[in-house]
C-alpha cells in the first residue's frame, strides 16, 4: 500500500467524483496516496468515510461555487460528462481553472467540450474512449423489455470496462500533460444485435430482434464505426465476462449501478 502523501502535495480535484468512472478514478487515486476533492452538486448519503477525501459543493452546469471548488487544486481530472451541457460545463471549469492557475487538466473526451479544453491555454490531456459496459448495459437492458426489439442496422459496438478506463485516467493525471493521447477501445467489436441477443441468452428469454436501417448523418457516422478504434483494442474485460458478473448483482444494486452509467 502507497503510503499517503504529505499535506504539502496539493489535492487532485476530481469533477463526477460520485459516477461510474468518476468514483472509480476517486479510490485509485486515494488508494495511490493522494487528497481527492470531488466536486458534486451535492455529498451523496452514502459517501465513503476515507482518509484524504473531501466533498465540494459546486454545480458546473450553472458555474456556481466552481471557483471555490478549484481553487488550490493543482491537477483536476474532469469525469462530469452527461447527455447534454458538455461544453458549458467545460466552459465554467476551464474559466475557473485558468483563474485559480490550475497544471493539468485531465479529461475524457466528449465532442465540442474537448475543443474547450484544448483551445484553453491550460496544460491538459485527453483521453478518448469508446463507450463503457455499465451503458452498453443500461441499453440492452431496456430495448430487451419491448416485445420486439428494433436494432440500427449496421451499428457495431466496442465496450469497455470503466475500471480500466479509470486505471488509466488516474496514471493520466499523475503524469505532466500530454495533449491528446492515444485512445482505448474494448477488446472486441460487437454488432448491436447481438448485444441485445447476448443480454436476452442470459436471462432466459427470447425476443425477436428487427435491424432498421436509420436515415441521417448520425446514423451514417455509427455504420462507418465513427464511434469504434479497432487498432486500439487494448481492454481486457470482455462484454460476456462483464454481463455475467451484472446479472450476478442483487437486482436493486445492478439497477441503481445501471442508472448511474454516464461519465458523471
Amino acid at each position: 500500500m502507497t503510503s499517503r502523501t504529505t499535506t504539502s502535495i496539493a489535492p487532485i480535484l476530481v469533477t463526477g467524483g460520485t459516477g461510474t468512472l468518476g468514483s472509480q478514478v476517486v479510490e485509485r487515486l486515494l488508494d495511490a496516496g493522494r487528497d481527492v476533492r470531488v466536486l458534486a452538486r451535492h455529498r451523496p448519503e452514502d459517501a465513503p468515510n476515507r482518509t484524504g477525501l473531501r466533498f465540494v459543493e459546486a454545480d458546473l452546469a450553472t458555474g456556481e461555487g466552481v471557483d471555490a471548488a478549484v481553487a488550490g487544486a493543482e491537477t483536476i481530472v474532469h469525469t462530469a460528462g452527461s447527455q447534454k451541457g458538455d461544453e458549458d460545463k467545460a466552459r465554467h471549469l476551464v474559466r475557473a481553472a485558468k483563474a485559480a492557475g490550475t497544471r493539468h487538466l485531465v479529461y475524457i473526451s466528449v465532442v465540442g467540450a474537448e475543443r474547450i479544453v484544448a483551445e484553453s491555454g491550460l496544460p491538459w490531456t485527453t483521453l478518448r474512449a469508446t463507450q463503457f459496459h455499465d451503458l452498453t448495459f443500461k441499453t440492452v437492458e431496456a430495448m430487451a423489455k419491448l416485445p420486439i426489439v428494433p436494432v440500427p442496422a449496421g451499428w457495431h459496438f466496442q465496450p469497455i470496462d470503466s475500471g480500466e478506463v479509470a486505471d488509466r485516467l488516474v496514471d493520466l493525471a499523475l503524469g505532466t500533460p500530454a495533449g491528446l493521447v492515444p485512445e482505448i477501445g474494448g477488446p472486441q467489436v460487437i454488432d448491436m444485435a447481438d448485444l441485445v441477443r447476448s443480454y436476452l441468452n442470459a436471462i432466459g428469454k427470447s425476443r425477436r430482434i428487427v435491424r432498421l436501417p436509420l436515415p441521417g448523418s448520425a446514423a451514417r457516422a455509427f455504420r462507418d464505426g465513427a464511434n469504434l478504434t479497432p487498432d486500439r483494442a487494448v481492454g481486457q474485460r470482455p462484454w460476456g465476462a462483464f454481463l455475467t458478473e451484472r446479472l450476478r448483482e442483487p437486482a436493486g444494486r445492478r439497477h441503481a449501478t445501471a442508472g448511474d452509467s454516464s461519465r458523471a
